[in-house]
């Protein structure tokens, strides 16, 4: 009801507007007194059409239509789950489930700059990244900083694309280690090995790949319950989480679209950690969220196409730029 404000005080001041425009166009009067009234009469108008527009935007923030259940093969070795739930509140979930022994799998994270202030020289949205290294599929990364967004000032925000920021957790692409964290910060590593091996923690002699979450919340088919109960984990929030399954050859990719009223509102950490489990995880890790959260493909046209619902600076849809990314190469299916 709230969103219908604007639109019943535009409707309101709509009617006088025509009464006002009337008396003027039909009750001339002196040269100054016609230009004053001619003057708040476009004035109103203005103010209507802005009281229109916002209710409009308004309305559509708070009942877009959802997307439809989907489940397809994207690529070679690459299943794509869209799963529309309506409990405990409004979901758009995002699964994608890689098959590490298919033909053209590879992996590869943003190179970063190891020996300089900031690891990462540069911040780009997914989309920018799959274009830039022409993958076939790719997702939000780790945690970093600098980072701040100050609501309602939608420019006011760090990184902008270009931006240099660090990764908090541990990153290596390639072979090359370009971010180890302070031994203060909570991280949980996923390597992945050229031959396409993936594990969490326990670095192997030879890096290859490496990207960090903050939080290792299902190990062995268990829900690591001294995380759960935190604060910032029982909110319903936008979510990423990468997880492996118990025979380490399938990775499951798990996005959840949030802060979006009666479309997708977020899960908290448990809940996340339930849908892992029903699509198979093991074991999985908690990335960067919030605003963050995009899941991005190479469409038909050659050029990156956003599976999910980004929540940058409030605005559905809009990527925030981020500090680095996890991306797939995959043969056509």
């Amino acid at each position: 009801m709230l969103q219908l404000i604007p639109a019943f005080a535009g409707a309101i001041l709509f009617w006088l507007n025509i009464i006002w425009w009337k008396r003027i166009l039909t009750h001339p009067a002196g040269c100054l007194r016609r230009s004053t009234g001619l003057f708040f009469a476009g004035l109103f108008s203005l103010i209507i059409l802005f009281l229109f527009a916002s209710s409009g935007i308004w309305y559509w923030y708070y009942h877009r239509p959802l997307p439809h259940e989907k489940d397809t093969i994207l690529f070679q070795g690459i299943e794509y789950i869209r799963d529309v739930r309506s409990e405990p509140r409004p979901l758009v979930v995002h699964v994608v489930i890689i098959d590490l022994d298919a033909p053209g799998i590879r992996f590869f994270v943003t190179p970063g700059t190891p020996d300089e202030a900031y690891s990462i020289p540069q911040a780009r949205t997914t989309s920018q990244f799959l274009d830039e290294f022409n993958l076939q599929l790719a997702i939000n990364g780790d945690f970093f900083d600098p980072w701040w967004s100050n609501f309602p000032d939608f420019w006011n925000y760090y990184p902008h694309v270009g931006d240099p920021a660090n990764v908090t957790g541990f990153a290596a692409s390639e072979g090359v280690i370009y971010a180890q964290p302070a031994i203060w910060t909570p991280h949980i590593a996923l390597f992945i090995s050229e031959d396409n091996r993936a594990f969490f923690n326990g670095m192997p002699a030879h890096v290859y790949n490496a990207i960090s979450g903050d939080l290792l919340f299902l190990w062995r088919g268990q829900k690591n319950t001294r995380w759960l109960t935190r604060e910032y984990h029982t909110q319903p929030n936008p979510r990423t989480a990468i997880g492996l399954d118990k025979s380490g050859r399938k990775m499951i990719l798990l996005l959840v679209d949030g802060r979006q009223p009666n479309y997708s509102e977020g899960v908290t950490l448990d809940e996340l950690a339930d849908l892992m489990l029903e699509y198979g995880a093991y074991s999985a890790i908690n990335m960067d969220g919030g605003g963050s959260v995009t899941l991005a493909i190479e469409g038909s046209n050659g050029k990156a196409e956003v599976l999910n619902s980004p929540i940058q600076a409030r605005i559905p849809g809009l990527e925030r730029p981020v500090a680095n990314h996890l991306g797939i190469y995959a043969l056509p299916p």
